[in-house]
């Protein structure tokens, strides 16, 4: 089930969300704690074909007891789709096909720079923030709707 109006009508109240930041080389993963306090990154995925890049997520899905996705939706600056924007809601349809969970979207504007920013400031090296910052990218994703989630 994918949605549309309220992006986070449908995600159950209480268990594990798994955060994607869909990029077109790599799938960032982040998962969230059972309480839903913080976003954590897991890890990157590096994209093949849809169905084995399908596998891994419903074995990450698996593995974390996951209830929920949230996926980073990669709108223009002035809040616009792009073919960005129509190539996550064609993988979400596909995925939700193989997986039934709601899978959700969330604005992920200024996700990948927010990140690069931070890891520039921590002095990480840049083969090192290439490494991270596709899961780092899904962690913030995921955190601003478990934020979002967390206000009445």
């Amino acid at each position: 089930m994918v949605l549309e109006n309220d992006p986070l009508a449908a995600i159950p109240p209480t268990g594990k969300i798994l955060g994607l930041d869909l990029g077109t080389k790599t799938i960032g993963v982040a998962v969230s704690d059972g309480m839903r306090y913080s976003a954590s990154p897991l890890e990157t995925i590096k994209r093949t074909k849809f169905t084995q890049d399908a596998e891994r997520i419903i074995a990450l899905v698996a593995e974390n007891n996951a209830v929920a996705l949230i996926l980073g939706l990669p709108l223009n600056m002035d809040g616009s789709e792009g073919p960005r924007v129509q190539s996550t809601r064609a993988f979400a349809r596909n995925l939700s096909q193989k997986l039934d969970l709601p899978i959700a979207f969330w604005d992920e504007r200024l996700s990948t720079s927010a990140v690069t920013r931070m890891m520039i400031e921590a002095d990480l090296r840049r083969d090192r923030r290439a490494e991270v910052v596709d899961k780092l990218a899904a962690s913030y994703i995921l955190q601003g709707a478990l934020d979002r989630l967390r206000r009445p």
